[in-house]
């Protein structure tokens, strides 16, 4: 599922909050000795992060995709200039046009080119006492921001790290269309194998693996127990490494939050035909000339590049992602190897969505709520929860049932399944978070790191002191989770967190995460369905006609996949 982050629902947030407490201190971090190691790049120093854990920031773990490694596969990363590295503090993100969540973070307004070519950087989070060889497993994050903005800098990983004995690292990779571009002028000028790719991100993630592989000893990891886990676009990439020949053996077990599974073949990535704007042969001829080669693409400055895919408010619009390369990914996309016996990496898979995924997506859709100034509330909330409601089950049904049941078909038998339904946030007059974004897209990563920041001021009103303690135990059953997970590549009871997790099977059995006042977490059963959802939204008396083939159309839109259904199921 090709999603951005609804803007004007983030910068709404934003001024919500805008108006409470004083803005925040910052504090210059100081190497800290003991926290020197020694890797094949150089000598390397971090820093204490927290009360409990050690971190290294911005190391690079591929040499800069600049120049003439722009549009290749990543090369090997250049040794420490001076032999030597003070990794405490955040380097340069990738380019990407800033919206109004990532423009407040930088400084800058919103629609503003930020970041630099050479970002192949990750971030290390490691518990204070983890000693060289110390074997904890390792925890590999990869950000979301829908494959065209994000950063690892928005993710702190020292709790998780510190409570749950591990190593956390969180990468940056190419986006946008430094990331995923298609075109025969690349594949012609390759140099290597892999040069002929058109996922150069995927390419990256493999890179950053090869790394965390050959140096992760030394921050006290075991490069035999590797997790890779994301949300959004980076569970969606996670998607795609499973299936993703370059990446084979590169990790032991793996993590989806909110996922997808649609992909494009080279013939509409190059010459459209998709959902998404700007194919390539037509990007690059406005960019670059209908005629330019590979050498022409890398020599065009970095802003005209960008150029071509911003509209006439210099917001970023869209490029086709994740493409069917026959390199970086099989030419019969994620859904396809899922399907083939071998087809995904053989290793234990937890994949899981947000009971209100679309919230985030919907809260400020005009037809659906009202708003007076900073505040929000919906127009009738029957209506509101019915709009929202069947989306958020189409995209659980993409990245969790439909995707689960294609590998236990294909012979995968190790798979665990989710859903997460916390909607206790903060109230400010008119505006109730727990009815306007309820267990929204994204809702989940607080709870999963422990680090309650999501949208920068506006947390204060999501996350209060009349819900702290439910967020408390919350946080430490999915770290528990997650942590054992990591661990031993089953979930199990999460170290005593809760229930045993079972396994995906026929009866469709799945964790159901929440505060112990909601019941949760518990195990709960039902597998869904295009079929059943249509069914549903088609009998569903909270909406009018119009309003129902609104939604269905929506989904259709949004999943091709599972259109049949819809277009069956439903008089529009």
């Amino acid at each position: 599922m090709k999603r951005c982050v609804c803007l004007a629902a983030v910068a709404a947030l934003l001024t919500l909050a805008g108006c409470n407490g004083a803005e925040e201190t910052q504090v210059r971090t100081e190497p800290a000795p003991e926290t020197q190691r020694t890797l094949a790049q150089g000598e390397i120093v971090g820093f204490h992060s927290g009360e409990a854990a050690s971190a290294w920031l911005a190391i690079p773990y591929a040499a800069p995709p600049e120049g003439d490694l722009r549009w290749r596969a990543p090369r090997p990363a250049l040794a420490f200039d001076g032999g030597r590295l003070e990794a405490i503090e955040h380097g340069a993100v990738c380019p990407q046009v800033t919206n109004e969540l990532s423009a407040r973070a930088a400084g800058v307004e919103a629609g503003v080119l930020i970041g630099e070519e050479d970002c192949l950087t990750l971030d290390i989070y490691a518990p204070r006492d983890a000693a060289p060889e110390a074997g904890l497993p390792v925890m590999v994050w990869i950000h979301g921001g829908a494959n065209v903005w994000g950063s690892s800098s928005a993710y702190d990983g020292s709790q998780l790290a510190a409570e749950r004995d591990v190593v956390v690292v969180a990468v940056q990779y190419r986006l946008g269309p430094l990331g995923f571009l298609s075109h025969p002028a690349l594949r012609e000028s390759a140099e290597h194998p892999l040069d002929e790719a058109a996922n150069f991100a995927l390419l990256d993630l493999v890179a950053a693996l090869d790394w965390v592989d050959a140096n992760i000893t030394a921050f006290g990891g075991d490069a035999d127990r590797i997790t890779i886990f994301g949300e959004s676009a980076g569970a969606f990439n996670i998607a795609a490494l499973m299936a993703s020949e370059p990446a084979r053996g590169r990790f032991d077990a793996a993590i989806m939050q909110s996922g997808g599974t649609g992909t494009n073949s080279r013939e509409v990535a190059e010459n459209g035909g998709g959902n998404d704007l700007h194919p390539a042969l037509e990007a690059v001829a406005a960019f670059a000339g209908p005629d330019a080669d590979g050498a022409a693409m890398r020599a065009v400055p970095l802003e005209d590049v960008y150029a071509v895919y911003r509209d006439e408010n210099g917001a970023f619009t869209s490029l086709p992602r994740m493409i069917e390369d026959g390199v970086s990914l099989p030419e019969d996309g994620i859904l396809g190897a899922a399907a083939r016996p071998g087809g995904f990496a053989p290793v234990p898979l937890i994949t899981g969505a947000n009971r209100d995924e679309m919230k985030l997506y919907t809260a400020f859709d005009p037809q659906l709520t009202r708003r007076l100034g900073p505040l929000v509330w919906p127009r009738d909330v029957a209506r509101y929860q019915a709009a929202v409601e069947y989306p958020s089950r189409s995209w659980r049904v993409g990245a969790v049932d439909g995707l689960l049941d294609r590998l236990r078909s294909a012979g995968h038998e190790d798979l665990w399944a989710y859903r997460f339904d916390w909607d206790e946030g903060g109230k400010v007059l008119l505006t109730d978070t727990g009815i306007l974004l309820g267990a929204s897209h994204a809702m989940e990563i607080p709870f999963v790191f422990n680090h309650f920041e999501l949208f920068g001021p506006f947390d204060r009103v999501l996350f209060n002191d009349r819900n702290a303690q439910g967020r408390a135990a919350l946080a430490d059953a999915m770290g528990g989770y997650w942590g054992q997970f990591a661990h031993t590549g089953e979930p199990g009871t999460g170290g005593g967190a809760g229930p045993d997790w079972p396994r995906w099977g026929e009866t469709a059995r799945l964790m159901r995460f929440d505060t112990p006042a909601d019941g949760g977490p518990e195990v709960m059963t039902g597998r869904d369905t295009p079929a059943a959802i249509a069914a549903d939204l088609a009998a569903d008396t909270r909406l009018q006609p119009s309003g129902r083939c609104a939604v269905a159309a929506g989904i259709m839109r949004r999943q091709p996949a599972i259109a049949q259904a819809f277009e069956s199921g439903m008089d529009c």
